[in-house]
This record gives C-alpha cells, sequence and structure tokens, in this order.
C-alpha cells in the first residue's frame, strides 16, 4: 500500500523554483511528524529537513538552508517542499516520510516511506 502521493518534481534550470507536494493516507497521519529526503545520482540518501508533529518546529540541511522552507496543512493531510533559488548539486529523486520525531534535519527514524519525485536542475 502506498502511504504517500508526491507530485511536483520535474526539470527547471538553475536559478529558478519548484514546490513538491506530498498527500499522506492509510494511517493517523496527524500523529506523524514529517521529513523530505533526496537522494543524487550515484550518492546516499541524505536529510534535507523535517518538521515537527509536536510543536511544528523545522529543521534545514546547511546546504539547502534559506532556500527551501517545509510546511504542512493538516486539513488536506499534505507537506510541501517549496524550493528556490535551485542549483544543479539539488538535483536527487526527492521522497517524502513520515516518523514520530526529527533529529536535527532528518527523521530520528521513519515509519513510511514515499516513492519519490525526480528534481532535475540544469540549462
Amino acid at each position: 500500500q502506498e502511504h504517500f502521493v508526491e507530485s511536483g518534481g520535474g526539470l527547471v534550470q538553475p536559478g529558478g523554483s519548484l514546490r513538491l507536494s506530498c498527500v499522506a493516507s492509510g494511517f493517523n497521519v496527524d500523529d506523524y511528524t514529517y521529513g523530505w529526503f533526496r537522494q543524487a545520482p550515484g550518492k546516499g540518501r541524505e536529510g534535507v529537513s523535517c518538521i515537527s508533529g509536536s510543536d511544528g518546529s523545522m529543521n534545514y540541511a546547511d546546504s539547502v538552508k534559506g532556500r527551501f522552507t517545509i510546511s504542512r496543512d493538516y486539513a488536506n493531510h499534505t507537506i510541501y517542499l517549496e524550493m528556490n533559488s535551485l542549483k544543479p548539486e539539488d538535483t536527487a529523486v526527492y521522497s517524502c516520510a513520515a516518523g514520530l520525531m526529527c533529529y536535527e534535519e532528518t527523521l530520528k527514524s521513519v515509519d513510511y516511506w514515499g516513492v519519490g519525485t525526480l528534481v532535475t536542475v540544469s540549462s
């Protein structure tokens, strides 16, 4: 069973913007904390941002701080990642995930994973 429907990826020029969306379902959505991860070609997966379900606090990886914004719409069970000033090194498959708490810019552990959406930053 897929627990997330992710969308918003695509091809964008350097300096451009994209907004990723992740609609959660099939579990107690409101009880969880959410994070965005990415995996670039030939590299391991890394945490990008995390938004706490308990206090709404947001954390970001140093590489995206000031450019990316994570947010959450409780009414529509949706988590967003607004990405601005995109760079070629942001090219990756971006996945959302659910867990119980943040650990800095990532989730301490993941209970549910999305399949991901590809973001390509290239001229």
